[in-house]
């Protein structure tokens, strides 16, 4: 039986500048998107980790401004679709207006999974302008599957060209993965995607998951470089979906050479699952909260673990950044 065709994304350079604490050079942007241009990836997405107008000091600066890498990333991409990732709140409108004027293709417009209606204004400007757009739910462990179709409505009622769900914080087992996706697919009309994170080892088994059940876009990136223990590794990802019969049009030893000759070279570590990553599954904790509470860490001397299983009693999201700190000062007052 023929499978449907995957069409891969690429975010190495969105989400893996998260693990490098946001430093790419040009000259690494370039290289890494000359190369995966190479490959037939369908999209491949640059900007802060957290989205474009990400850099502050809650998020973290990029040590290049991101115009400069997103214009560095367009020079080299003549194949793919140069995307962004938008947070409303965190980005605004005049912010994909720049990134727009300096030629991206698309933009991912990311939400919390209870809060796609924040989103309506960016997608109607996208639309209007003619970029790819998406809608991006965040965090998919935190609403069930049917509340989670509840507001990909709103996105399939503005037109987004797919509807991207996240396991933000590597938390879904592959059995939840089928269940939300296949909910997703059984009744809307527009293409459904995924995007994993692997602090609980799942990134891959949730992806296949996904592609199981009809889902057409998977993201990933080179070597899994990402926020937490990382993504989707893509290039392996790509070899087993072509080992299972799902087609996608990428040239697996060009995307194996950009991922070990360019991007694990800059890599600051492995992305290995440590024990304050695998908690941020355990506690379904932000993948992107790691840094911060590794840096809370030593300045407070708390636990890894114990700050990050506080912020998931607590239900923190992308965006509370700023508590982090404070249940850092918290437990270490409490220790006193």
């Amino acid at each position: 039986m023929e499978r449907q065709k995957i069409k891969i994304v690429d975010t190495t350079l969105r989400d893996g500048s998260h693990a490098v604490s946001h430093s790419f050079t040009v000259d690494q942007v370039s290289k890494i998107a000359r190369g995966l241009d190479s490959t037939g990836v369908d999209l491949i997405e640059i900007s802060h980790g957290d989205g474009i107008g990400g850099g502050s000091i809650n998020y973290g600066f990029n040590k290049v401004p991101e115009l400069e890498l997103i214009k560095a990333a367009r020079k080299e991409i003549k194949n793919a679709k140069l995307a962004i990732l938008l947070l409303p709140g965190v980005g605004t409108i005049e912010d994909l207006k720049k990134a727009e004027d300096v030629g991206i293709d698309a933009v991912r417009v990311a939400t919390h999974v209870t809060e796609a209606d924040i989103s309506i204004q960016h997608i109607r400007y996208a639309k209007s302008r003619g970029l790819f757009t998406v809608g991006f739910l965040m965090m998919g462990h935190m609403s069930s599957a049917d509340d989670i179709l509840e507001q990909a409505k709103i996105f399939e009622a503005e037109g987004v060209d797919y509807i991207n769900i996240a396991d933000s914080a590597g938390y879904m087992t592959p059995d939840e993965v089928r269940k939300k996706i296949s909910t997703l697919v059984n009744n809307l009309h527009t293409p459904i995607g995924f995007h994993s994170h692997n602090n609980l080892g799942l990134a891959m088994g949730n992806s296949l998951a996904a592609a199981s059940e009809g889902a057409s876009y998977l993201d990933g990136t080179c070597r899994g470089l990402g926020a937490g223990a990382g993504n989707t590794q893509i290039e392996v990802l790509c070899a087993v979906l072509k080992r299972m019969g799902f087609d996608n049009d990428i040239n697996i030893y060009k995307l194996m050479d950009v991922a070990e000759n360019i991007v694990e070279p800059i890599m600051h570590r492995p992305q290995i699952i440590r024990t304050d990553s695998l908690m941020l599954g355990y506690a379904g904790v932000y993948s992107s909260f790691l840094l911060h509470a590794r840096r809370a860490s030593e300045k407070y001397n708390v636990e890894v673990k114990d700050i990050l299983v506080e912020l998931g009693k607590r239900g923190m999201v992308g965006g509370q950044e700023d508590m982090i700190v404070d249940v850092a000062y918290e437990l270490a007052t409490k220790k006193q």
